[in-house]
């Protein structure tokens, strides 16, 4: 574990797998943190097989620091991402991230795409519906309790709890803010989650998908799965311009399926526990 300040920002990360072998960069999704089951298992079985992957927590989530400062917390996240890998001196890199990872991992690659030598995404967020669910998830409750009471009442939401137990500091930077200032700061970073039929991920144009030239594994969304749905996934393969397009090594209700495990970092319970298997399709991909 270490720490290294990016844009501002202290970010908490770690390397798995031997220095000097090739870098890839997994980023779990939600406001998760990079050690919740399943994310730093994958990294094991992908450092076993020839790479040295970087687990991070992203701006908002685990010990790494927050900002509001940003157009959106997606928009945030990548250029942190980008930050990161500039300030570690990474090269040729390998992005791969599920949900909120999979739409970071877009941003970023079209932020450095000379930099990006491979890339494996799954769960990707989007569609109407799935869209308005993250705008909710992330500004929605903030919203709520800051209008009812004031900074004191958001840094006492169970979606800071976590937070705040690995890196006090997020509740100074939280009462910090003007309540009036961080609803319209939520309600910005709420918008930037609309949908559009312009581009399945909200953060990127039709323009940043064709920049993307270097292979993807995309994963196909279940088409029970509405959060991730399976026409955002296979407009994603479309838009890219090198992508293959696989099925997932699980069912159709898989993300109805994992949603209903507890989150226990003790337990190794939480969304992304059956992440691992994706190792095998993921190492057929990634290796030269």
């Amino acid at each position: 574990m270490a720490k290294i300040d990016v844009n501002g920002l202290t970010l908490d990360y770690e390397f798995v797998g031997d220095e000097g072998a090739a870098p890839l960069v997994l980023t779990p999704g939600g406001r998760y943190p990079r050690d919740t089951a399943g994310a730093p298992d994958l990294a094991e079985k992908l450092a076993e097989e020839g790479f040295r992957v970087l687990l991070w927590d992203r701006p908002g989530c685990g010990a790494s620091d927050i900002a509001f400062t940003a157009p959106s917390e997606s928009v945030m996240n990548a250029e942190a991402l980008t930050g990161l890998v500039r300030a570690l001196d990474l090269r040729d890199v390998t992005l791969a991230g599920g949900s909120a990872g999979s739409r970071i991992s877009l941003m970023a690659a079209a932020r450095m795409p000379e930099n990006i030598r491979k890339m494996a995404i799954w769960w990707i967020s989007g569609g109407p519906v799935g869209l308005a669910g993250l705008a909710w998830f992330y500004c929605g409750d903030q919203i709520a309790a800051a209008s009812k009471g004031g900074m004191e009442a958001v840094a006492q939401l169970p979606s800071w709890a976590d937070q705040i137990s690995r890196n006090p500091k997020i509740r100074d930077i939280l009462l910090a803010q003007d309540a009036d200032e961080y609803i319209a700061t939520m309600q910005k970073w709420g918008k930037a989650f609309a949908y559009s039929d312009d581009s399945p991920v909200p953060g990127m144009t039709e323009a940043d998908f064709a920049k993307l030239t270097m292979p993807v594994m995309t994963f196909r969304s279940g088409k029970s799965d509405m959060a991730h749905t399976r026409e955002t996934s296979e407009w994603v393969h479309r838009l890219l311009p090198n992508s293959t397009m696989v099925e997932p090594p699980w069912g159709d209700q898989e993300w109805n399926y994992v949603s209903t495990f507890p989150i226990d970092i003790e337990k190794r319970r939480g969304r992304f526990e059956r992440w691992p298997l994706l190792a095998p399709m993921l190492l057929d991909f990634l290796k030269d």
